[in-house]
């Protein structure tokens, strides 16, 4: 390896990120659990691996923020937060567009992504991935919460220990060698703090993209191994491909959960025959009208019976007032005005966390106005038609605003499964039935947001 380890900023944080091989396409790949984009080179398997990507692909390497090389943060970072160090990579690497191959848990931000942002996505890999972290009705092969807990408790007791670890993770990489094992643990120590780490895993628990999974418009590869005995990944994979529209699925034999280990042959004839299809365009474009994002509704609480109070003049120039705290909040979260009708705005956010804050921000700064205010939150697929937004999402985000309370900020639960680690407690509000839109919808209200 003699590629230059560089940095770009992504905010306030400096993140590493490394470009090897020539392409095309250009290819991201977003590793599950622990890594150091220079040390991995040093794990034979790891290296051989990322050799073979290269010789593929144009391959753009980061480290996560707080992991690695990159900064530290005193925050836990959001999946959102993450969406934008791999937009701010791609810039810094000249990559318009690329390949998105997430494996393990780093298929939680790659789906995000490739949703979010299908005109930088121009295709998506999920290798060993899950639709949840933990059980659910739907998903019954997977680990209870409580178990995921235990887990996490065996980790942090054994973490930096070079005799204890290795055995830990042997279960996960069972063709990996002694020597392999111990250079792997020297990685993760290398990584992460003990705190950091389990604060990573903690975050995780609760993240859930199932509802996003029919929104991707790129084309997917789903690969699985069929015999891994830590984590059911078969189910999982089933799961995804039959809700990510048009995806392939493949299973491949091994019993190594990293992509690294194990029969890389297979892994690499499936890989190579798939990026080839991308590229010559046998497999569906993305459509970039289409996108995932957060919608947000606001308006003031008794508006009319202030106006018939105020006057038609004094309303003007506190409904003037009005308009320009949003706009100050929305521009400091980088929400975008789609519209304004009297005393309402309708604005949309890349994340919901963003979203959410933005939303308490602006109720606060108008209690200061003497206004208070209702917001709903809902994220799901709008078509975009030149500045303007629509579809079934807008229609669930309005209905949500209109039943949320005075001074209250109401999401539903696609916005909640994907703030999981943010910091955002929300109250359980229970079911509703939204007018004209099909089913009932648990809905939910932010109670507290840590700083």
């Amino acid at each position: 390896m003699d590629a230059a380890i560089r940095y770009t900023r992504s905010g306030d944080v400096n993140i590493a990120f490394q470009v090897t091989g020539e392409g095309p396409p250009d290819l991201v790949y977003i590793p599950g659990g622990f890594h150091h984009i220079e040390l991995s080179w040093e794990i034979n398997p790891v290296a051989q691996f990322l050799h073979r990507l290269a010789t593929v692909s144009r391959l753009i390497r980061f480290d996560k923020r707080g992991t690695g090389m990159s900064d530290r943060m005193a925050e836990l970072p959001t999946l959102e937060m993450r969406m934008d160090d791999v937009r701010a990579v791609m810039d810094a690497a000249g990559s318009d567009r690329a390949v998105v191959f997430g494996s393990a848990d780093g298929g939680f931000l790659s789906v995000l992504f490739a949703a979010t942002y299908p005109e930088r996505t121009s295709a998506l890999v999920l290798f060993n991935s899950r639709p949840r972290q933990a059980r659910s009705p739907d998903t019954p092969w997977l680990r209870t919460r409580a178990e995921l807990e235990q887990r996490l408790e065996d980790v942090q007791s054994r973490w930096g220990d070079l005799d204890a670890m290795p055995a830990t993770v042997k279960d996960a990489i069972p063709s990996a060698s002694e020597d392999d094992l111990r250079q792997w643990v020297r990685v993760a120590r290398l990584s992460h703090s003990p705190g950091a780490a389990i604060a990573y895993m903690r975050a995780n628990l609760d993240v859930d993209v199932r509802d996003v999974l029919p929104l991707i418009r790129v084309p997917t590869l789903v690969m699985y191994r069929s015999d891994l005995k830590t984590v059911p990944v078969r189910p999982s994979a089933r799961y995804l491909a039959e809700h990510i529209p048009g995806a392939r699925l493949v299973e491949l034999p091994g019993s190594d959960l990293p992509a690294p280990w194990g029969d890389q042959e297979r892994l690499f004839s499936r890989l190579e025959s798939f990026l080839r299809d991308v590229l010559e365009g046998k497999v569906g474009q993305p459509a970039a009208d289409r996108v995932l994002a957060t919608v947000l509704f606001t308006d003031i609480v008794d508006a009319t019976a202030r106006a018939a109070e105020l006057g038609d003049r004094s309303w003007r120039e506190l409904l003037q007032n009005h308009h320009d705290a949003i706009r100050r909040q929305l521009g400091h979260f980088r929400g975008r005005e789609v519209d304004t009708a009297g005393d309402g705005f309708f604005a949309t956010f890349d994340g919901p966390a963003r979203a959410i804050r933005c939303a308490c921000a602006i109720r606060d700064s108008l209690y200061e106005l003497g206004l208070e205010m209702r917001a709903g939150l809902h994220t799901g697929e709008c078509e975009r038609v030149g500045e303007k937004v629509s579809g079934i999402a807008v229609h669930i985000g309005a209905r949500v605003a209109a039943i949320a309370r005075p001074g209250e900020v109401l999401v539903s639960h696609t916005v909640k499964d994907l703030v999981a680690g943010s910091g955002i407690e929300l109250d359980d509000r229970g079911e509703y039935e939204l007018k004209g839109v099909p089913g009932h919808w648990q809905l939910f209200r932010v109670k507290a947001l840590e700083p």
